[in-house]
This record gives structure tokens, C-alpha cells and sequence, in this order.
């Protein structure tokens, strides 16, 4: 590693050769560059999300009558693989850090997934098979919110955080769609119901995967100082533009081993704040889950419902990018992620107060909206720890690990006994999301006294050496 090491200081130095004009146009087509090859995460995050969510739409077609599931069956079929992802992220991050080598990492665990996506079919397998699957998903996000974080600026990364995680927004609709296919052309074929064990819907879902993610090896980037297809030129500006923002002396190679990372994450409580905060935000989305339960109450068939479930998807991916362009132009996060979370919470309140049908599903359309808020929330965990990548990397993985905590709660706030009103599940989900805009406006208001005494140490220090923090460093907020 020392050689990589040597490799990324020697190639921070180049680009001072470039006039301004030169360096702008050369930033811009890199930066295309890196987006189209980045882009090839969106492609891994549909296919993540398809391969979660087939167990949603299987509940449609008679998934818990022919495995004869009782009482929380589901819920705890849903959440198991949730703990794969609390106790894999952190290590993954770890490793992935050190390795550097995330277009070989994150591929491989897809790979990895969907093998064990096909092998659903009776309830101690799809048990079995579930909590595997969250230890083989669990690098993916964590993994991909790092490698985001080695190649943009902290204004660019909530449009490119929409870019690579809108396919799962997209999926959790049009995975519908593509099972809804599965699910009504293949039943009964080969003797078995549709979503059943090396059929149709696992078997063909896991088999996509596993395709996609080998082309993914030679698409996806590493990190700057070590993806061969750029060149000296481009390599240098990648480094050197991210250090002329105000992170290049705490991003410098070489700074913090992993281990010391794990350690100023652990000692950090920003992470533990943003971590509990998660915990109840995860609770509020545990409607995503059992989305296709929700659109069935309105009393289509199984394929209406499966269709149906789409189009709020396809609006909430819209506002994602409108909300994220917005975040990022204006250096802002909280006032978007509580905007989103408003027209959630207004979605809630509608499902609460009427089963009317129409009012019912035009509340998915605002239920979705949360979307656009999860995501710039990310990007603003990738910012709040930008500056060293160790740290940086343990972080976010932190944060996401603990998060699933709430993913194992909030499934079981959606019991049938319940149904078809779901008034129960719909108060829990607003009043989590409540709570948790709540503790993010509290990061929110620390972080701009931060910046604020940041400031002043800049105007009263006689040597910038000084400073804790690199010149013109600021949180955004």
C-alpha cells in the first residue's frame, strides 16, 4: 500500500501547470467521465432493491399461504436481513478502505447475492437464505457512499448520491412492474407457483444480478490515485480539485490508518447522532417495504396492484433530483430533507383520516416524496465527514449499520390484523418521522455554530497552520 501511497502524493502535485480556462474544461470532462462510469451503481441499486423486494410482491401470490407462514413470519422474514447488514457494514467499509478497490468489491458481493436470491423456498430457507443475503448486500451501500466521496465535491455529491441510489427509488416501483410479469406469465409453469425455489421470480431476478454484476467489474471506478483508465492529467485534477475545495490537507494519502478511522469514528458523536436519528427515520420508511400490502387495499387484483404501485416511484425519483440539484446549489441540506419529509408526513396523515380510494393514492404519491430526503440525508452524512478518509469511511458505515436497527422494528409495525386501514402503522411511521426531522434540525443547528467558530478562528489566527480545520473547511448544512 505504501506504493499507492507515493503514487497519489506524487500525482496531487501536477496539476498546477494548468491555466484556469484549461483546468475548467478539463474539470468538466472529467467529471462527465466519472459520472458515466460511476452511473453504473444505479444499475447495482435497482437490482439490489429488485432482488429485497421480490419477497414483497411474492406476498401477493399466496408467498406466506404455500409456505404456511403464521403470526410475524413475514415481518421476521423481512427483517433478517437486516442484521447481515448491522454487523457487515462497518467491517466492509474497513476492508474496503484498505483495499481500495471498489469495482472489484462491491460486484463481487452482488454476485454473491444473487446466488443466494435464488434459493428461496420454504420458510427456513428463505430464513436462511435472507440473513446470508443481507451479509452479501451489506458492502454495497456503505461501499458506494465512500467511493462517491473520493471523487466529489461536497456540492456534488447530492445529485450524484441521486444518480447511483434513484435505482432503487425507481425499482421499488418497477420492481413491481417486472414481477408483476414474472408473477402472472410464469404460474404454474414447471408444476410450481410462480415465485416458488429455482423458478421464476428469485430464479430469474438472481440471475440478472449475477450477469450485471460481472459486467460492473470493468465499468466501476476505484479511486482516483489507482483506476487505470484515466489519464496522468485527469488522475492529478481528480485528486488536486477536491483538495483546492478545503479537504486536501486532512484527505491527504497516508493520514489515518483504518484501525485509527475506526477509532475517531467510535469517538465522534456527531456519527452517534446522526446514527439514533436513523434509527427512528428507518422506522418511518418501513412503509417501502410493504408497499405493494399498501396499493392492495385500494381492492385491485394482483396485477393492477402490482402496476399501480409504480408511478409513485417515478414522481418521487423526479423530486429526488429536482430536491438534490437544488441542495447542492445552494450548499444546503436540512431545509430539503425537512421539506421532504413534510409532504410524507401530509401522505400519512391522508391514509390515517380516509379509506376513500382516490385520497388513498394520491397519499402514496406524497409518501413517496420521502425519497428526495433519504437521499440528500446521505450525501449530508458524506459531507459531514469528508475529510478524512478513514474516519470518512467508518462513519458512514456506522451510521447505515445502526440505521438497520429501525428496519428491524419498523417491519412489524405492519401486522394484517391491522389492515386494510393500517391506521396503527401509518401514526407510528409519521410519529417517527417527526421525531427524527426533529434530531436532524439539532445536527442541523450545531453544525452551523461550527462553521461559525471555524470562522472566527480563520480571522483571529496569525498562522493558518494552526488551524485545526483547512482554510475555507465549512460544514454544509
Amino acid at each position: 500500500m505504501s506504493a499507492l501511497s507515493n503514487e497519489k502524493a506524487e500525482v496531487a502535485e501536477a496539476s498546477s501547470g494548468l491555466s484556469s480556462h484549461s483546468r475548467d474544461n478539463l474539470e468538466r470532462k472529467l467529471v462527465r467521465k466519472i459520472d458515466l462510469h460511476v452511473s453504473v451503481i444505479l444499475v447495482l441499486y435497482a437490482l439490489n432493491y429488485i432482488d429485497k423486494a421480490s419477497i414483497s410482491s411474492a406476498r401477493l401470490a399466496n408467498f406466506e399461504k404455500d409456505l404456511h407462514l403464521q403470526g410475524n413470519q413475514y415481518a421476521t422474514l423481512l427483517s433478517i436481513s437486516s442484521v447481515g447488514y448491522i454487523v457487515m457494514q462497518v467491517p466492509a467499509n474497513m476492508f474496503l478502505h484498505w483495499l481500495e478497490r471498489p469495482a472489484i468489491l462491491l460486484p463481487f458481493c452482488m454476485v454473491i447475492w444473487g446466488l443466494l436470491s435464488t434459493l428461496t423456498g420454504f420458510y427456513t430457507g428463505v430464513l436462511l437464505c435472507r440473513l446470508f443475503l443481507g451479509f452479501a448486500e451489506a458492502p454495497l451501500f456503505p461501499g458506494s457512499m465512500f467511493l462517491l466521496s473520493g471523487w466529489y465535491k461536497p456540492d456534488e455529491l447530492a445529485v450524484r448520491t441521486t444518480l447511483v441510489t434513484c435505482g432503487s427509488v425507481l425499482s421499488a416501483g418497477f420492481g413491481s412492474l417486472f414481477a408483476s410479469g414474472i408473477l402472472t406469465g410464469m404460474q404454474g409453469k414447471l408444476g410450481q407457483a410462480s415465485w416458488r425455489r429455482e423458478t421464476w421470480l428469485f430464479y430469474i431476478e438472481g440471475g440478472i444480478t449475477i450477469i450485471l454484476a460481472i459486467c460492473a467489474m470493468f465499468i466501476l471506478p476505484n479511486f482516483p490515485h489507482n483506476t487505470r483508465w484515466l489519464t496522468p492529467e485527469e488522475r492529478s485534477l481528480a485528486i488536486s480539485r477536491l483538495a483546492d475545495d478545503g479537504y486536501g490537507r486532512m484527505d491527504e494519502p497516508g493520514k489515518r490508518t483504518t484501525m485509527q478511522g475506526l477509532r475517531d469514528a467510535l469517538s465522534d458523536w456527531k456519527v452517534w447522532c446522526f446514527s439514533v436519528a436513523l434509527i427512528v427515520d428507518s422506522m418511518a420508511l418501513s412503509f417501502v417495504v410493504y408497499f405493494p400490502t399498501i396499493v392492495a387495499t385500494m381492492g385491485y387484483d394482483k396485477t393492477v396492484t402490482l402496476l399501480l404501485a409504480a408511478p409513485p416511484w417515478v414522481l418521487a425519483t423526479i423530486g429526488a433530483f429536482s430536491l438534490s440539484r437544488y441542495s447542492d446549489n445552494t450548499r444546503k441540506r436540512y431545509i430539503y430533507i425537512a421539506a421532504s419529509n413534510a409532504f410524507a408526513a401530509l401522505g400519512f396523515i391522508i391514509s390515517i383520516c380516509t379509506m376513500n380510494m382516490i385520497a388513498r393514492y394520491i397519499s402514496l404519491f406524497m409518501m413517496a416524496q420521502i425519497a428526495a430526503g433519504q437521499i440528500i440525508l446521505w450525501a449530508w452524512v458524506n459531507n459531514t465527514f469528508a475529510r478524512e478518509p478513514a474516519k470518512r469511511a467508518v462513519a458512514i458505515a456506522v451510521v447505515g449499520a445502526i440505521a438497520g436497527i429501525g428496519n428491524i422494528i419498523g417491519v412489524f409495525a405492519w401486522p394484517l390484523s391491522w389492515g386494510p386501514t393500517y391506521r396503527y402503522s401509518y401514526a407510528i411511521c409519521l410519529a417517527a418521522l417527526g421525531m427524527s426531522t426533529a434530531m436532524f434540525g439539532i445536527m442541523h443547528l450545531h453544525l452551523k455554530r461550527m462553521n461559525k467558530q471555524i470562522e472566527r478562528n480563520e480571522q483571529n489566527t496569525e498562522d493558518v497552520n494552526d488551524l485545526q480545520d483547512p482554510v475555507g473547511f465549512r460544514y454544509l448544512v
